[in-house]
């Protein structure tokens, strides 16, 4: 009988050993950019009492918004020469709420620009949003009903002029009824005439170089 013997190779496993590969850290260098502000203001126009904010965006010349540095809001208003600082946000595109100007005023928003304290920080250059105004009307108070008409004019009318013109028409067709002077603290009182059918009574405040004009129409029916 033949045996046949079986032999076992032997193999040898082991781990090799991995050579260390060198990681480099990621390089960061400061770039300078230059920057856009833009400022939008939600309204335009406003009556004395009222308030507007303003949109504010920094945007730098990589493409991205400013990270860093602050934007203040400039207000010079009319009859004045000077920029006065109104409010100075948190950040660089902090917007601007409860702006409430007093007479109609040009407004600007300057960003203060950055230095870096780092190399993962840019170096970002002021710059500031092109002056907007914002034109402010006098506030005319009035009744709800009558031909007895009274309020007052705010601020700085006294002793001056409001127009009232009349027409058959709404919207056009108006001629001279008459004019009134506010008293001294800006009130006014006036009682219009009981014409029979439908009239319709315009009060003008005229404007000066610190408030646009303002005004409101009247109607009065007799059957």
């Amino acid at each position: 009988m033949r045996i046949t013997r079986l032999v076992a190779g032997s193999v040898t496993a082991g781990l090799l050993g991995l050579a260390p590969i060198a990681v480099a850290a990621p390089s960061h260098a400061t770039e300078n950019l230059t920057t856009t502000t833009a400022a939008t203001p939600s309204e335009t126009q406003l009556e004395y009492g009222d308030d507007l904010y303003v949109s504010v965006d920094v945007d730098a010349s990589n493409g991205s918004s400013a990270s860093y540095g602050t934007s203040t809001l400039y207000a010079m208003e009319a009859g004045t020469s000077a920029w006065v600082p109104v409010a100075t946000g948190t950040s660089a595109s902090s917007s601007f709420y409860d702006v409430k100007p007093q007479a109609t005023t040009t407004y600007k928003v300057v960003y203060s620009g950055y230095t870096a304290t780092s190399t993962y920080q840019n170096n970002y250059a002021p710059s500031e949003s092109a002056p907007f105004t914002v034109s402010v009307a006098r506030k005319i108070t009035y009744p709800s009903s009558g031909f007895v008409i009274k309020g007052k004019v705010t601020p700085d009318y006294g002793n001056k002029k409001i127009v009232i013109q009349v027409s058959k028409k709404q919207n056009k067709g108006f001629k001279k009824y008459k004019t009134i002077k506010t008293k001294s603290n800006g009130k006014y009182k006036v009682t219009l005439p009981k014409r029979g059918g439908t009239w319709y009574w315009s009060f003008t405040v005229k404007g000066d170089s610190r408030f646009t004009a303002n005004g409101f129409v009247w109607k009065t029916t007799v059957f």
